[in-house]
């Protein structure tokens, strides 16, 4: 990802992708440059094909807005983990082997992956320090993530961006595995509250303790 940091136009994807559509007066303030020179840029990246307007009505009497938003082909900008080679190894390995062997992988995957989180986040550590290591290894691999503490006392936990997205779309095992292996290393409860793979723009997962 620090390619992607070092032009106007990656950091636009990025924010984008991050925080979701927005306004071309607020990308210019996050990139510290006029309003105006926000809308050139994007005006560009649209021709590319990467971001595209979309026109929202505003609340109460204002005018339309136009918010910025990223593409099929923006989106292809970040890691996908080889999608389209991962989907057709799954899907060759259940043609060949039948669905129990995908069980079989994806219970040693879930195993590899709590061990090597486990190694990283001390249970001793109380559950906001869990959930921020989480978040930090989940970056690392990634995923995008961020997290904050809510004013109930829960976490949430978000992922911006889900780089084995083709091989959950092949399998949601994947995805429930994942969904316990939270649940575990955090020793928390864990609900999933926004999921990509049911047309959200990134996962989100809220966390409050047992």
């Amino acid at each position: 990802m620090e390619n992607m940091r070092q032009s106007p136009a990656n950091r636009i994807l990025i924010l984008i992708k991050t925080d979701g559509p927005q306004l071309a007066a607020a990308i210019g303030d996050a990139l510290g440059i006029s309003g105006e020179a926000a809308r050139q840029q994007l005006s560009k990246m649209a021709e590319e094909g990467l971001v595209e307007p979309v026109t929202v009505a505003a609340s109460g009497r204002g005018r339309p807005r136009q918010l910025w938003h990223l593409t099929t082909s923006g989106n292809r900008r970040f890691p996908d983990g080889h999608a389209e080679l991962t989907a057709n190894l799954l899907g060759t390995l259940v043609e060949q082997l039948g669905p129990a062997a995908l069980d079989t992988v994806i219970s040693a995957r879930e195993t590899e992956t709590l061990k090597r989180y486990r190694q990283e986040i001390s249970p001793a550590h109380d559950l906001a320090a869990r959930v921020e290591a989480l978040a930090g290894i989940r970056t690392r691999e990634g995923y995008m993530a961020d997290c904050w503490e809510e004013a109930d006392g829960s976490f949430m936990l978000v992922e911006n961006h889900c780089p084995i997205c083709a091989a959950a779309t092949a399998c949601a095992g994947f995805c429930r595995s994942e969904l316990e292996t939270f649940r575990s290393v955090l020793d928390a409860d864990v609900e999933r509250s926004e999921h990509i793979l049911a047309g959200a723009r990134r996962c989100a997962y809220r966390i409050t303790p047992r």
